[in-house]
């Protein structure tokens, strides 16, 4: 009978020290685990963050592009976009001609292939020089609220990164 207790005493006693073995494998287990949790959310923050950095430079360079959409296809051909963006201001802001010199740097006409499977107009792209100008023609665009071009409504619209854009819509 005292074996039988020694023995279940022995037994108890290993048991116990098992299960203590346990309790600090899990204790370290979690202390990992919150480690991890940790490295993963600043490692979220930092993806986030040079998201929205990336973002914000797209946005910069495409700061100061203006998006003509629905001047019929072939007209730049004829004059060229240059010179087509400058009809569009005659036409429609001729005291805007007057008050300042708007420069183009750049345009051109974008997509360069016509999907048709997907019918979307073609629009031209104008880059101006100067923010403030392009942020004086918008501001005045944006007061007519039509626009023509050989009485023709076009619409202007600004040019933003598809994230921007996406994250204004919702």
């Amino acid at each position: 009978m005292k074996n039988t207790i020694l023995e279940m005493k022995n037994s108890l006693e290993g048991l116990n020290s098992r299960v203590d073995h346990t309790e600090e494998w899990i204790s370290e287990l979690d202390e990992r685990l919150e480690e991890v949790t940790q490295a993963e959310e600043i490692k979220e923050k930092r993806i986030k963050k040079n998201k929205n950095s990336l973002r914000e430079l797209w946005d910069n360079i495409k700061h100061t592009n203006i998006y003509i959409i629905g001047v019929p296809e072939g007209e730049e051909r004829d004059k060229g976009t240059d010179h087509l963006f400058e009809e569009i201001i005659a036409e429609n802001f001729p005291n805007l001609r007057k008050e300042t010199d708007i420069q183009v740097q750049e345009t051109q006409r974008a997509p360069n292939k016509i999907n048709s499977k997907n019918p979307t107009l073609r629009y031209i792209i104008i880059k101006m020089s100067k923010i403030k100008d392009k942020e004086r023609f918008v501001k005045v665009a944006r007061k007519r609220q039509q626009v023509t071009y050989k009485g023709k409504h076009i619409r202007l619209s600004v040019d933003f990164s598809t994230v921007t854009l996406q994250a204004r819509r919702g």
